[in-house]
């Protein structure tokens, strides 16, 4: 299992990472799916050009811990094998990736159904502050934005 909050520059971990990290499990044996989750920069908001993007935490080893404990409900909660989570803080451009996930089940329904609650509740559950700025103004949004 990978569990991170990276600052953008520090490292780089990609989805094909993840993905062959996550097939070392014991359990690859018995599993029958791989589902997987990239965020991304968006360009564009409510017809606004966005220039970039700051992503920040007020705490990262509280947040850490957070999806650490997320990670580990949801595998409970939906019985996968494995959940691998890496959200990245820092500056941000259209198209930049900002949050991966990796799912390793059984089967495809309960393994799709853990990455959605994966995504919904690192999304609306830990203290990400967001930046968006614009040409002439900028929005900030607080965790569940």
């Amino acid at each position: 299992m990978v569990i991170k909050i990276i600052n953008k520059g520090e490292e780089l971990i990609t989805m094909d990472e993840l993905i062959s990290e996550i097939k070392k499990t014991k359990q690859v044996d018995e599993a029958g799916a791989i589902f997987t989750f990239e965020g991304i920069v968006r360009g564009e908001e409510n017809n606004e050009k966005i220039k970039k993007l700051i992503l920040s935490v007020s705490d990262s080893e509280k947040a850490l811990s957070e999806i650490s404990s997320i990670a580990e409900s949801v595998k409970q909660k939906f019985g996968v094998f494995e959940v691998s989570i890496v959200h990245y803080i820092g500056e941000f451009y259209t198209g930049d990736s900002l949050f991966l996930v990796c799912i390793l089940g059984n089967h495809r329904k309960e393994s799709l159904d853990a990455l959605t609650d994966v995504i919904e509740r690192v999304k609306f559950d830990i203290d990400f502050k967001k930046e968006e700025i614009y040409e002439d103004k900028t929005k900030i949004i607080m965790s569940g934005g």
